[in-house]
């Protein structure tokens, strides 16, 4: 079977070629290199002159917790998505509730389930005894989503993330449903999510990868466990039995009313490319998940992901830098927030 799927990839490989989105899906599984500046003023080593060990503060910091709690490298990672996708990556997503502002970002529905704002916090605090006033929420939001991302692959997914972003001082729930994807979505509205944002369809299929690690909860998905609904049709019959019992075992024995499952079974504290594996069997969670297999273009890349040693992982590293640096704030546009949780 695995002989079969390699011919059909390759097959379709030399068909397409070029056409595979952003960056191509060829077979060459070397990956991209760290540039050394990005889009909107950003620079690898932007805090060498002002805050020298900025970056391994952060990544001590993450190193702690992603020790005590894997799922909180998760959690990190899909903060800095949460972040860039409303507002862009300006560490709006931080920001608690004002007497101003009663509802920011971080209470829409989308981002109640979010995690790992005391790291956040912990990271602030020891970068402002060290370096008062020089690195912004922003960049400690992309600096441990890079490191809860080298962590979490073993090292397998390493890369420079260009620094420089501001703090913004706007921060809307409304805005949150209006940009983040829900996981019902399907692929017509995940592709112009993305193209709202300036990111391709190959950055979608590659940083959907990060579904990789981390917990879901059950009301995510809850619309592909009905066998009556299309959108459960193609969801792995096993699987579907295995999470109907334990969303419905942990809900009936008080563990509250959305419990939440492993999103890989196969590999729960790696990120890796079984999620692609997971998908192209049945066995991711999310609609959008299954998406991915509705269009020529994104199967063929699920499936090179899937097993083309280290494609996925060069790719992940330039998509996740592509990401970062998504509609950054610079100049008075923003600032450097003293507390990331309150405008200064």
């Amino acid at each position: 079977m695995a002989t079969k799927l390699l011919a059909a990839v390759i097959t379709v490989l030399a068909l397409l070629g070029h056409v595979m989105g952003q960056g191509g899906y060829g077979p060459s599984p070397s990956p991209s290199p760290s540039p050394s500046a990005s889009g909107g003023g950003l620079a690898v080593g932007y805090y060498d002159s002002v805050c020298p060990n900025a970056e391994e503060i952060v990544r001590g910091v993450v190193r702690n917790a992603v020790a005590q709690d894997a799922g909180v490298g998760a959690g990190l990672i899909r903060l800095l998505f949460h972040d860039c996708f409303v507002q862009g990556c300006d560490g709006s997503v931080l920001l608690d509730a004002t007497a101003a502002n009663t509802q920011p970002e971080k209470l829409a529905p989308p981002n109640l389930s979010l995690r790992g704002f005391e790291v956040i916090d912990e990271a602030k605090a020891a970068l402002e005894a060290a370096c008062p006033g020089d690195v912004s929420c922003a960049d400690v939001v992309a600096f441990a989503a890079r490191d809860a991302t080298v962590l979490l692959s073993g090292s397998g997914v390493d890369f420079a993330m260009p620094a420089g972003r501001l703090d913004g001082r706007v921060s809307l729930a409304s805005e949150a449903l209006g940009f983040l994807p829900p996981p019902t979505s399907n692929l017509s509205a995940l592709t112009a999510s993305f193209a709202a944002k300036g990111l391709g369809v190959g950055d979608l299929v590659v940083l959907s990868g990060a579904h990789s690690v981390g917990r879901s909860h059950c009301s995510s998905f809850s619309d592909r466990l009905n066998s009556s609904s299309s959108s459960g049709s193609d969801i792995n019959p096993a699987l579907a039995a295995s999470l109907t019992q334990q969303c419905s075992a942990n809900a009936s024995s008080g563990g509250g009313g959305d419990p939440t499952v492993l999103q890989d079974a196969v590999t729960p504290d790696v990120l890796d490319r079984q999620y692609y594996t997971n998908v192209l069997n049945g066995s991711a969670l999310f609609t959008s998940d299954a998406a991915l297999l509705t269009s020529l273009e994104t199967k063929v890349a699920v499936l090179a992901n899937a097993i083309i040693p280290g494609l996925w992982e060069g790719k992940f590293r330039a998509a996740m830098v592509r990401m970062a640096a998504v509609e950054v704030k610079s100049g008075a546009g923003g600032e450097i927030r003293k507390n990331c949780r309150v405008v200064n």
